[in-house]
């Protein structure tokens, strides 16, 4: 009985001193990020502010007075509002987004399909993703945009830049998302496919009650990814013509020799771009956790 009770109390020192390590250790991890990173940001401040030329980016990117009114605009000055222009990058990327989605889960479905009546569908899905996944998003903007104009045909020649930026952003991007879906739906277990088979469903049920909700579930963060990308891809409408945040910004920089708007402009974006990105990183966080503990 003594015996017990001078095991139990050996053990808890033990214990003790266990805990207390880790707590010392993780103190000290605690620490060294800390330190580090006020190096960091202590650095980064000393060249800001301490470079030879510092004063004069200052003056030219991050001007308050510049800044606000870059925001807010000045018509009687010919200075247009970076903030109303980004309310074009936003209905863009949501407008895209839609059909994005929509023609991207389609080229897919396509490409998947087994019907030999699809075959000349799927051999022209297939070239559409090579061709459009290989030219820069750029060039297509100039082809929509100054092509479609060219060639009269009525209704689709006479549209605005913004009309014809959103077309060639959902043109390149549904190349991309649809080899995303497409992937997705490849990641369905084969045995699932057969199982539904065995059942009597057809292809298109299967695709629709088996494969599809498994298969978006999969690739909702990387779609996530894209879509940021497809955000700040907007600003290339701007080549066009069309008066967005990016293109605000340049007027104003060209008219009052002063960038801040341009500061503006990107703080906008980023206000849109890092919630996203932390949202993309907690679903591929909890996608990862439900992995391994399926595999476990």
């Amino acid at each position: 009985m003594s015996l017990g009770t001078d095991e139990a109390s050996s053990s808890t020192p033990n214990l003790f001193t266990s805990r207390r390590r880790r707590f010392l250790t993780g103190r000290r991890g605690l620490l060294a990020s800390t330190l580090s990173s006020i190096i960091l940001v202590a650095a980064l401040v000393s060249v800001f502010f301490w470079a030879p030329g510092s004063a004069s980016v200052r003056y030219f990117f991050f001007n308050g007075h510049d800044m606000w009114e870059s925001f807010v605009g000045h018509p009687q000055n010919g200075l247009l509002s970076v903030g109303r222009g980004f309310l074009t990058n936003i209905w863009m990327f949501c407008l895209c987004e839609i059909l994005i989605l929509i023609f991207g889960l389609g080229v897919a479905w396509t490409r998947v399909s087994r019907s030999p009546v699809l075959l000349p569908f799927r051999a022209l899905a297939t070239a559409y993703t090579d061709v459009f996944r290989g030219i820069p998003l750029l060039l297509v903007v100039f082809m929509v945009g100054f092509g479609l104009p060219a060639m009269g045909l009525g209704f689709l020649s006479n549209q605005s830049p913004d009309v014809y930026g959103c077309m060639a952003l959902t043109i390149t991007y549904t190349a991309y998302v649809a080899e995303v879906f497409r992937a997705g739906i490849y990641s369905v277990p084969n045995g699932q496919i057969l199982a539904a088979r065995s059942l009597g469903l057809t292809h298109g049920t299967i695709m629709r009650r088996v494969t599809l909700p498994q298969a978006v579930r999969t690739v909702i963060p990387p779609l996530l990814n894209d879509f940021i990308s497809l955000q700040k891809d907007t600003a290339l409408v701007s080549v066009l013509g069309a008066i967005e945040a990016a293109r605000a910004a340049q007027i104003y920089e060209s008219t009052t020799f002063n960038g801040s708007g341009l500061v503006v402009a990107s703080l906008l974006f980023l206000a849109i771009t890092i919630p996203l990105t932390r949202f993309t990183d907690r679903l591929l966080d909890k996608d990862r956790a439900r992995r391994l503990t399926a595999l476990a």
